[in-house]
């Protein structure tokens, strides 16, 4: 399954041609265009699907999302568990 998920903007690359940005998923970091919410700032939260940023997301709203996801086991079946990902990027898993 492949979710619209929201998740906070942590860093921005300006600098980056398509504009890029790294968004925290509750603990999960992933790089995502930011191509359609160009005006979003770091702090903020947006809904990212397939890899872009769709729209902005009130904190509320986002946190509310993220809870639920997280309740029904579909962050994990998006995006893994976080500690076994990054044992196997570490080469250690």
């Amino acid at each position: 399954m492949c979710l619209a998920v929201p998740g906070k903007v942590v860093a921005i690359d300006d600098g980056a041609d398509p504009l890029t940005g790294l968004i925290d998923f509750g603990g999960v970091q992933k790089q995502a265009c930011l191509e359609y919410v160009r005006d979003v700032r770091v702090g903020e939260y947006v809904i990212v699907h397939v890899g872009f940023a769709l729209q902005r997301l009130d904190e509320e709203s986002a946190l509310a999302s993220l809870k639920l996801f997280e309740e029904l086991g579909l962050l994990e079946e998006e995006f893994g568990d976080a500690w076994e990902q990054a044992a196997k990027e570490a080469g250690t898993a």
